[in-house]
């Protein structure tokens, strides 16, 4: 007889009783697993929000000195080096080591800057009995200056610096040079004193412009040929006499001569505070432009100066206010000069100015031995500091803009280290509208490098920001109908076979590399949509009437036809239709653009709505970076409404609810959070997309929400220009700041989404 406890036997001897050795080993080491499960889960959550954390800060980090104000330090302080009175110009060289002085009675002097001590003294050669009558100095960046002597000539020289490195050590020679030779240039040729100058040297000619003692006003040219003897060209003098509209009214002296570094304009000053604007371009016909008033009345001007670039004029007066001026083409079309801003944070009169050499911003001395320093674009004081007890007479500022000499009426010199590193960042300047020079009005704009050197870089956020949303929402627009209601048709209607090709297909998608996508987009698509322009906007009208046409046949068809294709393959039928239907939409593009666009749709966008069109545009986009975000929202959008509990839809169902009235209820509904999830991480891959918009638009930073516009957003900006950055520059730490921005976009934009997604859960957690 078999033993029947065998099998029971079997099973004991594999089961081992609840407290034995084995299974308390096995208990601990399945707990020990679940702690650390849960101490690598916290770890890592905790890992995440710290590194989000950390790299906020490293932006932040990197951003704060764009805000910093500008810090000053007194280097040192002594009397006039050399002798021969007071400075007619103060200079340094580029290193800001070594200090050039002009005397009134001719003497240049080369000193250092830390202790005044004179390293260098040169005496000017003027010819005999002749007198220094006037002076003017040039464009900072050449050195040169002007002397109009008692004779009726003028002496042309400029200061300069050679750097040897003898034995690996460098040295800084400074020498005075005579450009166009050391013999002084014939102006007056009556001999009569010239009591004002303005002088331009070129490369092809240069131009002096004087008053004589007699009244006369003096525009002499001097065209330059090569010399094949010495370094000093040959020089062709032509001169004309400047003749003035209504001469015989005029009874102010004139007080200051200005002429830009293209020798095109000539500003005259006169006592009255007036200014009269000459166009020198053509030297043979100058002719008189404008005549203005620069100051109110009871006021006068105190200085005049160019600002870098030579396009603004910056005027100071005797209520210590300080007004930037340049040229705006009017109504008519006419250029005239116009007050642009004003600076009246000091309150005596301004008793110098000293422009950057390679920035917007400038320094301004007053009577009472105050300066400030200003950066006219941003329109923004920098710092107020007082440096003297008396009146400031003098002021140079460092090539650099890292020191300045600021000379007092006490015979007192002071040397000045600057630390302004980033002053043309402004709230206004980043965000704000600003008017630039030579733009009819002010603007948003965002140029950041030029090919000239005394460009100013224009450095607005607010086309970047506008760029970056303007394309996510027409990607968007896209993505979310397409994306959603195909989510909600594979979850609820499509039969189970066909959603496990349907879902996986698009899920796919999403791992094509938006690079490849942004290349198809700007190299196959864009130029598709600008041949068939008018077959796109077809297509967006032809397919959804085709597809509701075709489904309202398809209901009238007898039942026997319709009940051939299985309940939930019905999706399977609108393919074809939908390709037809787009085909067909393509093929008569030619015949409506010819119809109603007369051959050329984007001629009629132009003519007669005014729109322009750009091939890369926001159409481009929306399609590419749409294709892109679809898979996203899809994806989570299905899962969240398959993942809806069975029992609420056939509760529904049950109580006599039909498919349409339960899914609108209680699927969606419940789904909704879910839902509103994916349409918020479809958002932020929208706005944080890079390649697709670096490849597929223009990248024309323009605040134009149209959709034949292009665009450029803050992340294709970023990767486009931070390699060509220079490190720790404005330019570099703007382009974190853009990344800053971004980067709390995004945070608060899915901050946000999180608490409403919380309230939807707990809103219709209890259907």
């Amino acid at each position: 007889m078999p033993d029947s406890t065998a099998p029971n036997s079997s099973v004991a001897s594999v089961l081992s009783p609840p407290d034995s050795a084995e299974n308390r080993r096995r208990r601990r080491w399945r707990m020990l697993k679940d702690r650390m499960a849960t101490y690598g889960v916290a770890l890592g959550g905790l890992s995440v929000i710290l590194a989000i954390v950390l790299i906020f800060f490293y932006l932040l980090y990197v951003v704060l000195p764009l805000f910093s104000a500008a810090e000053v330090e007194r280097s040192a302080e002594y009397a006039l080096p050399g002798d021969g009175g007071p400075s007619l110009l103060l200079a340094m060289e580029e290193q800001a080591e070594i200090g050039f002085r002009l005397s009134t009675a001719g003497r240049a002097i080369f000193f250092n800057l830390t202790d005044g001590k004179p390293i260098n003294e040169v005496t000017l050669e003027l010819p005999p009995g002749a007198e220094i009558s006037s002076f003017v100095a040039g464009e900072p960046g050449p050195a040169r200056f002007a002397l109009g002597l008692s004779d009726g000539s003028a002496l042309i020289a400029r200061h300069a610096y050679k750097v040897t490195y003898p034995n690996d050590q460098r040295l800084i020679t400074p020498v005075l040079e005579y450009p166009l030779g050391e013999e002084p240039l014939e102006i007056d040729d009556d001999g009569e004193a010239l009591t004002h100058i303005a002088f331009q040297d070129g490369e092809e000619e240069a131009t002096v412009v004087a008053e004589t003692a007699d009244g006369r006003l003096l525009l002499t040219l001097f065209a330059k040929e090569e010399s094949f003897s010495d370094d000093v060209p040959e020089l062709e003098r032509e001169q004309v006499l400047l003749s003035f509209a209504g001469q015989q009214d005029e009874t102010a002296a004139i007080v200051q001569l200005l002429l830009d570094k293209e020798q095109r304009n000539l500003y005259v000053i006169r006592a009255d505070g007036s200014l009269i604007h000459w166009d020198v371009s053509d030297k043979a016909e100058p002719h008189q432009m404008q005549k203005l008033n620069l100051v109110d009345a009871g006021l006068q001007v105190t200085y005049v100066q160019f600002l870098t670039g030579d396009v603004s004029l910056l005027v100071g007066d005797s209520s210590g206010r300080v007004v930037q001026w340049f040229e705006v083409r009017d109504e008519r079309g006419n250029k005239t000069l116009t007050p642009i801003r004003e600076f009246t944070e000091q309150s005596f009169a301004i008793s110098g100015l000293a422009s950057e050499f390679a920035r917007k911003g400038f320094i301004a001395a007053d009577t009472s031995g105050q300066i400030a320093i200003y950066h006219s674009t941003a329109q923004r004081l920098l710092l107020e500091q007082s440096v003297s007890d008396a009146a400031i007479s003098g002021l140079a500022i460092a090539p650099r803009a890292n020191a300045f000499l600021a000379e007092d009426t006490n015979g007192r010199l002071s040397f000045w280290r600057v630390h302004n590193e980033h002053p043309e960042i402004s709230w206004s300047s980043l965000w704000g509208k600003v008017w630039y020079e030579s733009y009819e009005k002010p603007v948003y704009a965002w140029q950041s490098s030029s090919a000239s050197d005394d460009f100013e870089p224009k450095l607005s956020i607010t086309p970047l920001v506008y760029g970056t949303i303007k394309a996510a929402f027409y990607a968007m627009l896209l993505a979310v109908p397409l994306a959603i209601f195909g989510a909600i048709y594979t979850a609820y209607f499509m039969a189970p076979k066909m959603r496990q090709i349907v879902k996986p297909s698009i899920e796919t998608m999403e791992a094509l590399p938006t690079v490849i996508l942004g290349f198809l987009a700007g190299l196959w698509l864009a130029p598709l949509l600008e041949a068939h322009l008018p077959g796109i906007f077809s297509l967006l009208i032809v397919v959804p009437l085709g597809v509701l046409v075709f489904a309202f046949a398809w209901q009238q068809l007898p039942a026997r036809f319709r009940h051939r294709i299985p309940e939930g393959w019905d999706a399977a039928l609108l393919l074809p239709v939908v390709l037809i239907l787009g085909a067909a939409s393509f093929g008569m593009s030619e015949t409506l653009e010819a119809t109603f666009f007369s051959g050329d749709m984007r001629a009629w966008l132009h003519d007669e709505l005014g729109v322009g069109f750009d091939q890369r545009n926001a159409l481009v986009v929306g399609l590419a970076m749409g294709f892109a975000v679809i898979p996203t929202i899809f994806s989570i959008t299905e899962d969240a409404v398959f993942s809806v509990p069975k029992h609420l839809s056939f509760g529904s169902l049950a109580l006599g609810a039909t498919p349409w009235q339960t899914l609108i209820r209680v699927v969606i509904l419940t789904a909704s959070p879910g839902i509103f999830s994916a349409v918020m991480i479809g958002m932020g891959r929208a706005v944080g997309e890079t390649m697709i918009v670096l490849m597929a638009t223009g990248n024309t930073p323009v605040m134009d929400f149209s959709i034949f516009e292009g665009m450029r957003t803050l992340s294709a900006n970023i990767a486009v220009e931070m390699p060509e950055a220079e490190v720790d520059s404005t330019h570099y730490r703007v382009l974190f700041l853009a990344a800053l921005v971004l980067f709390s976009f995004t945070f608060v934009f899915n901050t946000l989404a999180e608490i409403v997604r919380q309230r939807l859960r707990v809103k219709y957690s209890s259907l």
